[in-house]
């Protein structure tokens, strides 16, 4: 009965903290204290909890390490205009009459590029929304179709911190899950596509502006070297170079890329790897482009340790136990898929956030996988095939919640999302007809 009590005050101030605006470490950090009082009113020691939290947490170091890097590429890729010349050539070559397939598929490029949602929709999602009200396009239309396609390259890019989570939980290579989430994505991409082009023609650009693309060419030189970074992590991950090391090759390019071709002084870039890329000038884009940094990775940090002390305290002390027979028997039933991604939703809408809700399906899903003896492979990519793209579906998970404000959209974007639960549902077709295939 306490637990069920805690776990409702805890989902309750998560809501409170995600509608409020409050940062969401707050009120992980107040279920923490919860849980861990529950544990030791069942007779564990206050050092026997440590040791689960920190046992479990080390395994989010290897994320966190990704972290710092995202941090300082984002900084360095903004300052030294990578980014800009990727917004400015997409926005020269976008069709008005295909705005909403145009804003998937850039989505989807960058997003692949920068391995992140958030970043994808602050920086060229927000150009094309603002694109899409002057040009009289339905602001959840638009939106949908962009964070579906910020949600390509948070599943699948090689700088994804998720994907580099669920590579770290599950103990498996992440170019080899990269890989297979490929594979899984070809036919709900190519859906998704028709359907934006379908919607495109019901929603087409009216007004087409050049404003933003006029303020980059005076802010920025925008020469195709300064595309080298973001080319230097297409071919490391081509040739399966360690993401630690193409990033850092990609961090050091930007910064010379910054000093000798954008003509900014060394302590400059080292203050936006720090603090973020900012810049004094006017425009809207100048606005946009800031960001970044190793400070904005604070927050994200913060939240994966506490994530990992709760799965460290979940899985040390039973606490769960009875959730994990109840899904283990749902798994002889309906299956082991449809099972983790009935616990992707659960666990997305009660955690509010990404990270909470991949350590609870794993904790979920991992036993069930070992006793089926199925790989940790499979487990992998069927997370990646449902709580990494089902958060962003929960109204009031940030995973979705915050990308729809940044874009000044409501609940509505869900529908239009169409890649975000075309993933999980050609899954389970497909799984069902090579089970019929095989029979």
């Amino acid at each position: 009965m306490d637990t069920i009590l805690i776990f409702i005050l805890f989902f309750a101030s998560l809501l409170f903290a995600v509608y409020h605006d409050i940062s969401i470490v707050y009120p992980l950090l107040f279920g923490l204290i919860c849980f861990i009082l529950v544990a030791l009113r069942r007779g564990f020691t206050l050092a026997s909890l440590w040791s689960m939290m920190f046992r479990s947490s080390q395994k989010s170091l290897i994320v966190i390490k990704i972290f710092v890097l995202i941090g300082a590429i984002t900084a360095v890729w903004r300052a030294c205009g990578t980014i800009s010349f990727i917004v400015y050539y997409a926005i020269a070559f976008m069709s008005g009459k295909y705005f909403i397939l145009s804003a998937f598929l850039l989505s989807s490029i960058v997003s692949f590029l920068l391995g992140t949602s958030f970043g994808t929709v602050g920086t060229i999602g927000v150009v094309l929304i603002v694109l899409a009200k002057s040009g009289n396009v339905d602001s959840n239309v638009a939106a949908g179709a962009i964070i579906a396609g910020a949600y390509f390259g948070d599943r699948c890019s090689p700088m994804s911190s998720s994907a580099s989570l669920v590579a770290a939980l599950t103990n498996t290579d992440l170019y080899t899950n990269l890989k297979n989430m490929m594979k899984t994505s070809v036919l709900p991409f190519a859906l998704s596509t028709i359907a934006y082009a379908f919607l495109s023609h019901n929603h087409p650009l009216i007004f087409f502006g050049n404003q933003i693309g006029e303020e980059i060419i005076h802010s920025y030189n925008i020469s195709f070297i300064v595309l080298l970074p973001a080319i230097l992590i297409l071919l490391c991950a081509a040739f399966k170079i360690s993401v630690k090391l193409s990033m850092g090759l990609s961090i050091i390019s930007g910064i010379l890329i910054g000093i000798y071709v954008q003509h900014i002084p060394f302590l400059q870039m080292m203050n936006y790897i720090g603090t973020g890329y900012y810049t004094s000038g006017p425009g809207l884009f100048a606005e946009i482009i800031q960001g970044g940094g190793l400070y904005s990775m604070v927050s994200v940090s913060l939240i994966v340790l506490i994530s990992s002390a709760y799965s460290g305290i979940f899985e040390g002390t039973g606490l769960l136990k009875q959730l994990e027979l109840l899904s283990e028997k749902l798994s002889q039933k309906i299956g082991v898929y449809l099972t983790t991604t009935l616990t992707s939703i659960v666990s997305s809408a009660f955690s509010c956030n990404q990270t909470l809700a991949v350590m609870l399906t794993h904790q979920f899903s991992h036993k069930i996988y070992e006793k089926r003896q199925l790989s940790n492979y499979k487990l992998a990519i069927d997370m990646e095939n449902t709580v990494i793209l089902i958060s962003a579906l929960i109204p009031w998970n940030i995973a979705g919640a915050v990308p729809a404000a940044t874009l000044s959209a409501n609940a509505g974007f869900i529908i239009y999302a169409f890649y975000l639960f075309l993933v999980p549902l050609t899954n389970i077709f497909t799984r069902k007809i090579l089970t019929i295939a095989s029979k």
